[in-house]
């Protein structure tokens, strides 16, 4: 649509309001959220590489946990799946065979937005210690949003949340290179 006015410029100001005031609006609500498309990738020195939707994680074994989120300055309740159980389903070394060599396999995670963290895979088996990292997708009992989510990595144990990885896309184990 196209206006054209030779008035002054409130009135042609007026009139491209008007014409957008026209346009249609984009449909919301549709079938294939950000949530419903959102995929989280599983990788490296794996033996079972994943690719998991919201729905792969929903009919995991599920844990909440209620901690203190110190950039915002309130207590939130995140719910879903332990980080251990994605890399045990993943084929990650774990528990007895977590030893030697394997002590030094480091796992990162990375944002949407590039952002990265570490941790050795031994720092996220409950063999070593209760480090209960989770990969959540809701926080207080809804999905996350989108400039958080739809998968967030939330690690309550660290002093600063850091390593609290938000928009999370994917988890890469790497093994010593002697192994590989």
């Amino acid at each position: 649509m196209v206006v054209l006015i030779r008035r002054t410029p409130t009135l042609l100001i007026s009139a491209c309001f008007a014409a957008f005031a026209v346009l249609p609006r984009p449909q919301t609500g549709s079938a294939q959220t950000p949530t419903a498309t959102a995929q989280l990738k599983v990788s490296g020195s794996v033996s079972t590489p994943l690719t998991l939707t919201a729905a792969d994680l929903k009919n995991m074994p599920r844990t909440t946990l209620h901690v203190s989120n110190s950039h915002e300055k309130k207590s939130e309740t995140y719910e879903g799946v332990l980080l251990e159980e994605l890399l045990k389903r993943a084929g990650a070394p774990h528990g007895e065979q977590l030893r030697g060599p394997l002590m030094t396999t480091s796992v990162v995670a990375e944002a949407s937005d590039g952002y990265r963290v570490l941790f050795s895979l031994a720092e996220l088996d409950s063999d070593f210690v209760n480090s209960e990292i989770l990969v959540a997708d809701t926080v207080d009992g809804a999905p996350i949003d989108a400039n958080r989510g739809p998968f967030r990595l939330v690690a309550p144990h660290d002093k600063r949340p850091a390593r609290w990885v938000r928009m999370l896309k994917a988890i890469t184990v790497s093994s010593p290179k002697e192994l590989n």
